[in-house]
């Protein structure tokens, strides 16, 4: 049986239980996935004091991505080199380290046409979406508020350059926009959006659509929302979890529909 949970603080709002334990129906397995509040403080006690008690995994969400990386878990490489873990699964009596936004990314750019790229945003999902633009793209600008974590964005990359760039910057001329802020950050953009402007994916998915998304759309634009992304990484934990193979795509939109009918 699978016992699971999705971690992070604030929680209440989370619509992945409804994600993983729809899955478990349509896989015809049983399974618990539930949601647990819980702070950067009580997380590292908490995952040290779990590992005998049956879990098989745990998402992340914020503010844990980051630190999964310091308890000192076996991580895959992307993970540890976008320096943000989404899912630990038990393994062998401890927990191993995955990013599944990455592999999100992966999918959803995948058979995009691009070649500028804006990335708003600092976090683990803006480093995700790095990682995954990395060698894509020659170049990747970064928009955000702050260059405390200059470091950390320069690091989730190997082959494309980046450059900084300051909240104040226009999303004009850009193919490709990946809004990773919090809700309302992006809202500032709006005045600086042309006519037909490429592609915008939305991490977002309350409120929804954002006053980014619905403006980006209005002038013509193509928009995956922030549904899109919960459930695209969400596969890949499913698939980590259950350690069954099944077809991404079928399971894709059946949870897709459940959420756009809620």
């Amino acid at each position: 049986m699978i016992k699971a949970a999705v971690l992070g603080s604030p929680i209440e709002h989370s619509l992945s239980p409804l994600i993983h334990n729809q899955a478990y129906e349509i896989l015809g397995i049983e399974g618990q996935y539930s949601k647990i509040e819980m702070n950067g403080e009580d997380f590292i006690p908490f995952i040290q004091s779990e590992s005998e008690n049956g879990w098989t995994g745990f998402s992340l969400t914020m503010p844990l991505k980051e630190s999964a990386l310091s308890i000192g878990f076996e991580c895959e490489d992307r993970a540890r080199r976008i320096h943000s873990v989404n899912t630990l699964i038990h393994q062998n009596g401890t927990f191993v380290g995955y990013s599944t936004d990455v592999r999100a990314f992966d999918r959803l750019i995948d058979g995009l046409t691009f070649s500028s790229v804006a990335v708003i945003g600092g976090g683990g999902t803006a480093r995700a979406a790095l990682g995954a633009l990395d060698g894509v793209v020659e170049r990747i600008d970064v928009i955000q508020r702050s260059s405390h974590r200059n470091d950390l964005l320069t690091q989730a990359l190997i082959s494309s350059g980046i450059n900084f760039k300051d909240m104040g910057a226009s999303l004009e001329n850009y193919d490709l926009v990946i809004s990773t802020t919090p809700a309302g950050v992006s809202d500032f953009f709006i005045s600086s959006l042309g006519e037909n402007p490429g592609t915008l994916i939305e991490v977002l998915y309350k409120p929804l659509p954002t006053k980014l998304s619905a403006a980006w759309k209005e002038r013509g634009g193509f928009v995956v929302d922030g549904l899109d992304l919960l459930v695209e990484q969400a596969l890949d934990q499913i698939h980590l979890m259950t350690s069954l193979n099944f077809d991404f795509a079928s399971m894709r939109a059946s949870l897709i529909a459940n959420l756009r009918s809620l």
